[in-house]
Parts: structure tokens; sequence; C-alpha cells
């Protein structure tokens, strides 16, 4: 893009390039809180129903208000909507497992595999749209959201042997890959405009 361009303002991506660019850090932060979160899970010893059901259910919770405080404070980045939906989903599945944690590392699966599958769907359609708007590192964002399909692919298998320390660790897994792809995107928009 020739300089003459970038100016004028005459380029239409450029209110939305200046929008990441001047909220990095809040991308960033989201993405550092995302990345803790997921170590932390990844740290937890072996647990198993009550404790995992609670223990998920104020993570999701928790990922979900971040995510939402993030996305209204971003209202001009590109696929607002989606990224609503997305810290909605969070919120929902984080209260479901709070209101009925005796239901069971059953429920629990099932719970968190329709989350790895919604969010996923949601992150997808939400890299797409950077894309549209030519912000960097769209690609994070797209390989968070099939980690979350293949997340939710793994569970649906009934491949672990033990539900109780895999759920814990695909959640770990879930959250480092949604904040890397978030301070890779971040990075990327800082550099922009410069």
């Amino acid at each position: 893009m020739s300089p003459d361009v970038r100016m004028t303002g005459t380029d239409t991506s450029f209110p939305m390039r200046r929008a990441i660019h001047d909220h990095w850090r809040m991308f960033a932060a989201e993405g550092v809180l995302l990345v803790l979160l997921g170590l932390a899970a990844l740290a937890l010893p072996l647990f198993a129903g009550l404790a995992a059901a609670i223990f998920l259910g104020w993570l999701l919770l928790a990922a979900g208000i971040i995510g939402l405080l993030s996305t209204f404070r971003t209202r001009g980045a590109p696929g607002f909507a989606w990224s609503l939906l997305s810290a909605l989903v969070a919120i929902v599945a984080g209260l479901v497992l709070l209101a009925n944690p005796l239901a069971g590392l059953i429920t629990l699966t099932y719970v968190l595999t329709a989350y790895f599958l919604v969010d996923g769907v949601f992150i997808i359609v939400l890299a797409l749209s950077h894309r549209r708007e030519l912000s960097g590192r769209w690609e994070w964002m797209l390989v968070n959201g099939l980690v979350d399909l293949v997340l939710a692919a793994f569970i649906l298998s009934g491949m672990p042997g033990s539900f109780a320390w895999v759920l814990g660790a695909l959640v770990g897994i879930d959250l480092l890959f949604g904040g890397t792809s978030l301070i890779g995107m971040a990075l990327q928009a800082r550099r922009q405009l410069a």
C-alpha cells in the first residue's frame, strides 16, 4: 500500500486497523490472562466430580466475563458480534456447571464438548472477519478455533481413559491457545500503523 493511501485515509480497512492498533494492549492483557488461566488448569493435580465441575465452571465464567469486558471495550474491532457470542457461550457454560455440580463428569463432558464446538465455530468466523479487514495475525485466531474443534472431537471419540485429568488438560490447552492467539494478534496490531 502506498504511503499516500495510508495518509489520506482512502483505504477502507484503515479505521479497522487503527481500532485494533489502538486497543492492542487490551487484546494482549486478555491473552496473558488466558495463558495464565491455562497454565493454572494444566498445573492442578488430577481432579474429579464436584471439584472439577466447580473449578471449570468458575474458570469458564471468569474467561467469559473478561472476554465480554474486552469485547465491549474494543467495539470497533472486526467481528464484534462473534466475539460477544463467544464470551456469552463461556459465561453460559460456566453457569451451567456451577448451577448443577453434582451432575458429574458425564454432564461436564457434554457441556465442555458443546462449549468447544460452539466456541470453535465462533472463533473461526471471528478470524475470517479479521482476515477480511486485513488485521494481522488472524491466522492465530483461526488456529485457536480449529484447536477447539479438535478438542471437541477428542472428547467425543471417547479416547480419554480418565475424564478427571483429561478435561482439566483440555481446558488448559484451549485457554493457552486462545491466549497465545490474542497475544500474537495484539503484538502484530501494535506494530501496525507505527
